[in-house]
Order: structure tokens, then C-alpha cells, then sequence
């Protein structure tokens, strides 16, 4: 099974683990998981396989992601974790799927801006993988020259900035993401595999941004059928990626649940 890198945030038991989404990395959490430890609310981040530090595979699979954090919490903190479980799209998916054949470890599930179904908007990053992986990292000078030579093809300056956190200059320049794989595997991170376990019946909430195209109505049924005590919010004036539009209400929502799931380990 895939090794998993994670970081700490605060001191004692942490309380929320967090997953993120396609080419990010567990550190895309640290200032909510920050404002969360000064709740009370320590919290472990997460790279998932594939991604960040953690250790490559030879395919992509949901559900082994899933058993691979599911692994990683029981190796941490113990069978009987009870974690508020957090993740953005790619992420989400692989929350939900830990929920459901790991319910002893979660607590709460909070599932930002994905549904349990096929997200075509996964296309979306076709041309950003291949602008990451035809760039000649063998010819390149610095991160300001990759930042330069990305820019006619991924031209929105945030989307540039989230990309190139990948980029790693030590041993030579290289990206740590598993672009090969990944680039190879969209149809199947944009998709979502038969479920067989039984419904997660613990507390779930479900964030979803007003602007973006990623949780559709037709998902709705699927989603309560899996978690019938799913709470469904739409964060105003979001996109997809909503910890980032909605900082402040992301924030609200997750500390709100968290007091009704879990009450905060120190005032």
C-alpha cells in the first residue's frame, strides 16, 4: 500500500484530516487548518497518492486511495480515530469512499464542491497536464522562467501559481505529482466506482459553490442515498474551488459542524 505523507497542524489529537484535490498537495489547507488548531480543532493534511511527497502508484483507484488514508489515520492515531473527515473534489471523492468502508475512523464528513457521480469538468485539466509536462524542465532556470514560459498556455495567474507549487528544483528541476499517471487516468478521476457498502449514516456536511458547475441537481439522490444525514449548502458567490472564494464562510461552516460532531479539545 502507498506510503502517505502528512503534516501536523497544532498539538494533541488532531480532529479534522483534510484531502485535496487534483495536482494540489495537503498544504493548500494550512491556513483553515490554522484557524481551526486556534478553535481548538487540531487537524492532519494530507497528500494523497500520487501527489506532494507521498509515494507513487502504477494505477489510479479511488478506493485505494481511500484504504490508503484509511491505512494511514489507523497507523497515526488509532482504529478508533473518529476524525472529521474534509476533501475538495478529487479529494471529496476519496473522502466519501473512506467514510463508507471506514466508518469507525470518521466522525463527520464534510465533502467540498463534488458529488458521488461522473464530473465531466475534469477535462478542464487536460491542458493544464500537458502544459506541465511539455515543459523542458532540462533548459529551465527558474521558477519565475517556468512561471514565464507557462503563462500563453495557462494564462489565468491563480491557476499558474497552484501549478507551479509543484514544481521542486532539489536533485534537479522535477514536478512531484505523478503527471504521467494522472494525465493518463482523468477519465477515471472524473468518474466514480460502484459502491457496495453499506450507507454512512454519521453527520455530513456538503459544501457546494454557487458558480460552479461540479454538484448538479441529478446527483442529489445518489448523495442522500449514501449519506441519508447529508446537510447541503451552497456557498455564495463560490466557484469550485471553495475554501478559496469563501475563506471566511469555509471556515464558519466547518468550526459550526465541528461543534455539533465534536466538541473542541481545549477552549
Amino acid at each position: 500500500m502507498t506510503a502517505l505523507y502528512t503534516e501536523l497542524v497544532g498539538s494533541g489529537r488532531p480532529r479534522f484530516a483534510f484531502l485535496h484535490g487534483l495536482l494540489g498537495r495537503g498544504r493548500n489547507w494550512t491556513l483553515l487548518a490554522q484557524q481551526l488548531d486556534a478553535a481548538g480543532y487540531p487537524a492532519v493534511l494530507f497528500d494523497l497518492p500520487n501527489h506532494g511527497r507521498s509515494g507513487w502508484t502504477d494505477e489510479f483507484r479511488y478506493a485505494s486511495m481511500a484504504d490508503a488514508v484509511a491505512a494511514e489515520i489507523d497507523l497515526r492515531m488509532g482504529s478508533a480515530a473518529q476524525l472529521i473527515l474534509v476533501g475538495h473534489s478529487m479529494g471529496g471523492k476519496v473522502a466519501m469512499l473512506t467514510a463508507l468502508a471506514h466508518p469507525g475512523l470518521v466522525a463527520g464528513l464534510v465533502v467540498v464542491d463534488i458529488a458521488p457521480g461522473h464530473s465531466a469538468q475534469v477535462d478542464t485539466f487536460t491542458p493544464l497536464v500537458a502544459a506541465l509536462r511539455g515543459l523542458d524542465l532540462s533548459t529551465l532556470g527558474s521558477r519565475a522562467e517556468a512561471d514565464e514560459r507557462l503563462r500563453a498556455q495557462v494564462p489565468d495567474d491563480a491557476v499558474r501559481l497552484f501549478l507551479l507549487q509543484n514544481l521542486r528544483r532539489k536533485g534537479g528541476w522535477h514536478w512531484q505529482p505523478n503527471l504521467a499517471l494522472l494525465g493518463d487516468s482523468l477519465d477515471a478521476i472524473g468518474g466514480w466506482p460502484e459502491v457496495t457498502a453499506a450507507p454512512f449514516t454519521g453527520p455530513v456536511l456538503w459544501l457546494a459553490g454557487e458558480r460552479s458547475p461540479y454538484v448538479r441537481p441529478e446527483h442529489e439522490a445518489e448523495m442522500r442515498r449514501l449519506f441519508p444525514a447529508v446537510q447541503k449548502v451552497v456557498v455564495p458567490g463560490a466557484g469550485h474551488w471553495v475554501h478559496a472564494d469563501a475563506p471566511e464562510f469555509t471556515f464558519d461552516a466547518l468550526r459550526g459542524f465541528a461543534e455539533r460532531v465534536s466538541p473542541p479539545s481545549r477552549p
